[in-house]
Parts: C-alpha cells; structure tokens; sequence
C-alpha cells in the first residue's frame, strides 16, 4: 500500500483565478521553480496556461529548457532566474529563454529578444544596485521589464516594504518605457501601490496563504493521503522509536502509516503536527524516514482507512508551522515514491 499525492489542478486553477482577481489588471506570470514546487511543472504549467498566463518564470537553465519541451507549441514567455553566462546563451537562445539579468556584465552580453533587468532594492541576495542601474541607463541599456523582489512582504506593516517601493520606483524613473514588476504573493495583497504591470505569485497559486498561515481565498493544490498498515496498542510507560522519541504516559493506540520523510513529511513536524482522519486532526507521535505514526487512542480506525498529511484539512501552511519552515519547503519536498495522480490536467 502506497501514500498517494494528488495535485489538484482545478484547484490550481481557482487560485489563480483569486490572484488575477486581486491582481487589480496586473499580468499574472507564475513562478514555478523548482519543478511546480514539486508538484509538476509541467502539468502546472499547461493548466496555467489553459487559464491564460503567457509568462512564466523558473530559476534554473534546466528548468526552462524542460518547461519548453512541456509546453510544446504553446506560446509562452519562460524567464531564467538564474541569469546568462557566455557558456549559457547558445542553450537560452536554443529553447527561446529570457535569462533575468542580475549583474552588469549580463546585461551587456546579452544580446537576444527580451531584455528583463532585476534590481536590488533591498533583498541583498541578486540584482543590480540602483548605482549600477543608473551607470546601465547612461550606457544606453534599455530593459523591456525591470523588476525586484520584495523581503517581507508577508509583514504588511514592516517598513521596509514602503523602502523598497521607493528604490524601485528610483529604477524605474531611469527606464520610464519599461514595464514592472515587484509583487510576488504577498505583495500582491499590500496595495495597488504595489502590483505595476506584472505580479509573479507563486506560494498562492498552491495554496499557500499570503501571511503564511491558512487562507480560506485559497484552495489545497497538493491533497497527501496514505493508508493505516497497522494499529499498535502502547503500554503507559512504552517508548517508541528512535532515542526513545515518544513514550506513552498512558495506555493509548497508535495507527501506523507507511511514508515519512523520504516522502516529504518534515521531521521537525513530529512534536506539533497532526494528520487527519475521519475529520478530526490526529497528532504526530513519530514520524521517521519511511514511517509515521499518529495517535488514534479511542478513535475509530483500521487498517486501510485513508490519512490525510497536507491537503483541505492538514492545511499547508499548519504543517509548515508544526515543522518551523514555510509552505514553500513543505510543497518542494514531496518525494518521488508517493504514487501521483493529476485532476484537470490539460
């Protein structure tokens, strides 16, 4: 019996659409790097692209070049995190990619179709400085898109958010025929101020809340179930896996479950978390790399009966809580083993 991922793209879908709602006109160009964020880029990418988005964004080479053999002939903008390098602009130009160009020295060698300039406003990770940006402008450069990434947008009030508009309002006065764009999920939701001609949500689009917790705007895309394969009766006093991870202080049942960390469940989840079962939450006694056990102690269930680990009731962003990382982690983690199945592929 196998733990089973079902990716939900109607769902995908209706996210999306919520986006485009909030969007306020702005072009809606998913981020979906890191393989979908783990739940398929291209089965993503096609349903996104049924629903209207022509632009899209990966972050490595490789991605994009395999997102342009999963598209086939669909017309698509597909954006290269990752930048240029001399090595690099036969492939880009191969798989018509547009590398977002984050130095000086990539601006200058490319040479292809779109031109997308990412300044730093304050991230400090990627991204030309304002300086750098002013020397580009002198030179002549002229980016068809210029956009920058925002910190703590998750944070509505955090004054640095109001900072980096600022800076990227500064960058956008030296390039005034380029279009923008700054707002990733979370930006989306601060203010019209903030959304210029193109958003690039990713986390919500999955399901993720914009202030990374549960969010009822927003629909489960990744539904992780897995069958009970036995029910263990504890002892009070009865210790329990490794180190002696759990030990029961009273007489209690255990409903094992045969996935773990390999299938992408966050260890650190173990002490916090619950799964679902029978609409009522189940929590966490162990979870290992193959293995899970959840307490089912004066509950109703047998071997066979289905657990619910990340979906409409394990929400995304609690299990993500539970493990102290972000939804994003929860979602690129999912493993290979877990048999998948697609709903309102395209």
């Amino acid at each position: 019996m196998l733990s089973r991922l079902t990716v939900d793209l109607d769902a995908l879908a209706h996210n999306h659409g919520v986006l485009k709602a909030a969007a306020g006109g702005a072009e809606i160009a998913p981020v979906i790097k890191a393989d979908g964020y783990g739940l398929g880029a291209g089965p993503v990418a096609r349903r996104l692209h049924a629903e209207g988005a022509r632009t899209f964004f990966v972050a490595r080479l490789e991605e994009g070049e395999a997102l342009r053999r999963e598209l086939g002939a669909r017309e698509a903008a597909i954006l290269v995190l990752d930048g240029v390098k001399p090595a690099s602009i036969s492939r880009l130009a191969a798989a018509t990619l547009t590398p977002v160009l984050a130095t000086r020295d990539q601006a200058e060698i490319w040479t292809g179709g779109l031109r997308v300039l990412h300044v730093d406003t304050g991230m400090n990770r990627s991204g030309v400085s304002l300086e750098q940006a002013q020397t580009l402008a002198s030179t002549g450069f002229r980016p068809d898109l210029v956009m920058s990434h925002l910190g703590s947008a998750g944070e509505p009030d955090n004054p640095r958010n109001a900072a980096q508009l600022e800076r990227f309002k500064a960058a956008l006065a030296l390039f005034p025929a380029a279009r923008a764009s700054l707002a990733a999920t979370a930006g989306i939701y601060l203010s019209a101020e903030y959304r210029f001609d193109q958003v690039r949500p990713g986390i919500g689009l999955f399901g993720g809340g914009p202030r990374e917790v549960p969010d009822d705007r927003f629909r489960a895309v990744a539904l992780l179930t897995a069958p009970i394969v036995e029910i263990r009766a504890l002892k009070a006093g009865d210790q329990v896996s490794y180190g002696a991870t759990f030990t029961a202080t009273d007489d209690m049942q255990i409903a094992i479950l045969p996935l773990g960390y390999a299938d992408g469940v966050l260890r650190t989840a173990h002490k916090r978390g619950a799964a679902w079962l029978d609409g009522a939450p189940a929590r966490f006694v162990f979870i290992t790399m193959d293995l899970i056990a959840v307490d089912v102690t004066d509950r109703s269930a047998a071997p066979g009966d289905e657990v619910e680990l990340l979906g409409v009731h394990a929400r995304l962003d609690d299990l993500a809580a539970a493990a102290g990382s972000v939804a994003h982690e929860c979602l690129v983690r999912l493993g290979a083993r877990t048999e998948r199945v697609y709903v309102g592929a395209h």
